[in-house]
Parts: C-alpha cells; structure tokens; sequence
C-alpha cells in the first residue's frame, strides 16, 4: 500500500474551483461584480505566472463571507458544486482515484484552495483525507481572513509532514504518488517517490519530461 497524493484545480477536475468560486460569488450577487471579478482574474494570472501571493489572494476572496454563519455558508457550498463543480468532475479522474483504491493505497487530496470550497468538493471525490488552506472562523462565524500557513508551494510540503505524524501507516515519502497539473506543485512533486505530471502547464511539462516523470491525461 502507498499514499496517493491528488491536486484538485486543472488535476482532478477540467478546471480551477478556486477562480469558479470567485466568478459564483459574483453570480450570486454577493459582491461587486464587475471590480471582484477584474481582481479576481488577475489574481489568477499571478497563480499561473507562479507570482501569486496566496495569502492576499485568500483574504481577497474570503472578505465576502465576513460575518457570515456556517449554515449560510454550507447552503452555498451546497449552490456551488451542484452548479460549478459538476461540470468540472472528469470520468478519467474517478477511474484513477478507483483504481488506487483497489490497490489498497490510502488517498489524499491536497489543494491551495480555501477550505470553505476543497470541503465539498473532496466529499463530492469521495476523499476520506484532504487538507486545503485555513479559514478564519470565530464564534461559529467567517472572519473573512485565511488562516494559517497556506497549503501552497513549499506549505504543501510542510502540510503532508505535519499530516504524516498523525497518520503513520500512510508509509514513507519514497512510496508516495503525487499527480498535479501546476508548476507550483514542483516543490512536493519533487519530494515524493512517484510524481506524475497530469495534463501539465507548459513550465511543469518541460520539468517532467527533463526529469522522465509519467505525464497523463484526464481530459
């Protein structure tokens, strides 16, 4: 048995849930659309430019949750991966997460993502394990602000450890798959035993074939 580590935006799914939980925020009327939406956009050009500060970009997109309840929250969760999510899910994803599952490994989804979004999304994957970036949450009420050291870059590295001490039977690193589509992922990619390029940014796809890593398609 191995650990199977998955990104989630543009790896388990035909798209990023992060960028489409900013674009529901304003189809919902729960912002400014037009200013949100410009930020928003740009903020996801600095992902894919590797330039992102993921701490801002977070507090960027939880400030329209401040003060909000939990149960108000859930009801949008609920709204955005019935509306959002779904046209995103890919056949090809759960055959592979199948597939790592009848051999016995243990799964693990890892995103940047706020929690507030990679919660349902991994209960809709059917993910007994995530770990996603931290949200403010005071007096059972959103802050509006992360929390936290983001899950993002070098913080996935130091989440997977941190998490591994509490779930030991999850085995070593060596033995470990980890499957990603960013290049923002190279820090962990590089860190685990079987890294597995799947559907890469250009950047990514340069590393893996350099490096002779597998590169996949779930598209």
């Amino acid at each position: 048995m191995s650990l199977a580590i998955f990104d989630l935006d543009n790896t388990l799914l035909a798209g990023d849930s992060d960028h489409r939980w900013g674009e529901f925020l304003c189809d919902a009327g729960l912002t400014n659309a037009d200013s949100f939406r410009q930020k928003n956009d740009a903020f996801y050009a600095d992902y894919q430019a590797g330039r992102l500060d993921m701490t801002a970009y977070l507090d960027f997109v939880l400030e329209p949750l401040t003060g909000m309840t939990r149960s108000a929250v859930r009801s949008l969760q609920r709204q955005f991966v019935s509306e959002y999510v779904e046209p995103m899910l890919l056949d090809k994803a759960f055959a592979l997460l199948n597939e790592h599952r009848i051999k016995g490994d243990t799964l693990l989804m890892m995103t940047a993502t706020h929690t507030v979004v990679a919660e349902p999304v991994a209960a809709r994957l059917g993910f007994e394990h995530w770990l996603g970036s931290g949200v403010g949450v005071l007096d059972e009420c959103y802050t509006g602000k992360a929390e936290g050291s983001p899950c993002f870059r070098e913080g996935k590295v130091s989440q997977l450890a941190a998490w591994r001490q509490l779930h030991p039977e999850a085995g070593e690193p060596t033995d470990s798959w980890f499957y990603s589509d960013s290049h923002n992922d190279l820090p962990l990619l590089s860190a685990v035993g079987h890294p597995v390029a799947v559907d890469p940014d250009d950047t990514l796809r340069a590393h893996a074939e350099a490096h002779q890593w597998p590169i996949l398609s779930l598209r």
